[in-house]
């Protein structure tokens, strides 16, 4: 009786063993952002071999900022939309310099790491409805599973008939991704753990011996890192009151602010744990202008989802994926026998796991269910997170009045509908 009431005043633990798996779990299904992100960023003018550190050492200190400071089970990398966002939308589409890009992202992760660090946190996270930010963390899953799927090579560009199509099912590489589904699918249903992990090394090894493995990998050395220096805090503030500065600055501040809300409240498995991890992910944000790469923000795809469906719980797992990312740099090379194959399974189910935020959405009644729709569909169909929260956003409150419910609506979210408004106007204008 005497050991029974002992056990049930104990606080439970997560024993370091799960820890240190969900760690080195989250760190294998993240691994390929330091090559994807180098090799985006280079179409923005930033060298992959040396954005490559960039990506490395903003990933090390975001993790150990939010392992330390927030305790949760978190992982920070430069963010796979907000890179897209970087590249193609702010230098790409506007004509801006990378330079510029940075400084763009330097003062919208200030901006955000204001909001994190006062009540305006808080009251944004009571008065967006729930089911917006539900659409958000569901439409990136969605996002990333369509991302999976071509990964996988199961589908690819329709052309001019269609979105998408059927890939080569019989070619090597999709025959490799979907074994890779079954066996990570199996593991996981079956709870083993190091689920993921188990997928990744064996489909790798696989995909090895059958002649699939990774490309376009950045040709770097380690000698490289005495020229990181020259990417190192190079924000071109020049332009920062004109049009179109500020759009940017608004539309990546509302992406960083609002994606990040959603990651985090859709994963921590401790909800208390999210506004330290809100702060800690601003502050992660906002050193990774001055390092070089594009804002970071928390992981979720075959990321943080990984590691904490393999028992991660607390700052223990982001502490030790931050520690491989630094390990990394020793071990670029050993990257490239990681091939897609192998990534593609864990992102699919991963993102499915994301999208299961969906059984909360109140379905019965349209008017809440239409934006969080729109959110749903239009961030994968455009590839643009800022898009998908845009349409969303505007449509809400106009649901709300037609209904006759606006009283429903917090001043809060007319505000936010009328600036998305203005954005998506203004964008329209410069793009034409």
């Amino acid at each position: 009786m005497e050991n029974k009431i002992k056990r049930s005043w104990q606080p439970k633990k997560t024993p370091i063993q799960k820890e240190i798996l969900a760690g080195i779990t989250g760190f294998f299904a993240i691994s390929y952002i330091i090559i994807v992100n180098p090799i985006i960023l280079t179409d923005a003018g930033i060298p992959a071999n040396l954005s490559v550190f960039a990506t490395i050492f903003s990933s090390f200190i975001g993790s150990l900022i939010m392992g330390i400071w927030a305790d949760a089970p978190i992982i920070i990398t430069p963010g796979m939309g907000v890179n897209a966002f970087f590249t193609y939308t702010l230098v790409v589409g506007m004509d801006l310099t990378w330079e510029q890009a940075v400084a763009i992202s330097i003062i919208s992760s200030f901006l955000y790491m204001v909001i994190a660090f006062t009540p305006i946190s808080e009251y944004l996270a009571q008065k967006i409805p729930q089911n917006l930010k539900i659409g958000i963390t569901a439409g990136i899953g969605m996002f990333l599973v369509v991302l999976g799927l071509e990964k996988a090579g199961i589908v690819k560009s329709g052309g001019s008939r269609s979105l998408l199509a059927m890939g080569n099912l019989l070619a090597p590489e999709v025959i490799l991704s979907l074994l890779g589904i079954m066996l990570t699918l199996i593991l996981f249903l079956r709870r083993v753990p190091g689920d993921f992990i188990i997928g990744i090394i064996v489909i790798s090894i696989l995909g090895n011996i059958i002649g699939v493995k990774g490309s376009n990998v950045p040709n770097i050395r380690l000698t490289e890192i005495s020229k990181y220096s020259e990417i190192v805090a190079q924000g071109d503030f020049s332009q920062l009151f004109t049009l179109k500065f500020l759009i940017a600055i608004f539309s990546m501040t509302m992406i960083l602010v609002f994606e990040s809300m959603g990651i985090l409240e859709g994963l921590l498995p401790v909800k208390s744990q999210f506004k330290k991890a809100f702060q800690a992910s601003s502050i992660a944000a906002f050193l990774s202008g001055f390092l070089g790469t594009s804002p970071t923000v928390a992981a979720a795809a075959a990321e943080s989802a990984s590691g904490i469906q393999s028992g991660g719980r607390r700052g223990a797992m982001a502490i030790i994926s931050g520690l491989l990312f630094l390990a990394a740099i020793f071990l670029i090379p050993l990257l490239s026998f990681i091939p897609e194959s192998a990534i593609a399974p864990v992102i699919i189910i991963t993102g499915a796991i994301m999208m299961q935020q969906l059984r909360f959405v109140k379905f019965a009644d349209f008017s809440e269910w239409f934006p969080t729709f729109l959110i749903l569909v239009l961030i994968p169909l455009t590839s643009s997170i800022s898009t998908g929260l845009a349409f969303g956003f505007i449509v809400y409150p106009i649901c709300k009045l037609v209904v006759g419910n606006y009283r429903d609506v917090s001043k809060v979210m007319y505000v936010l509908s009328f600036l998305f408004l203005i954005q998506l106007i203004c964008e329209s204008i410069i793009g034409q």
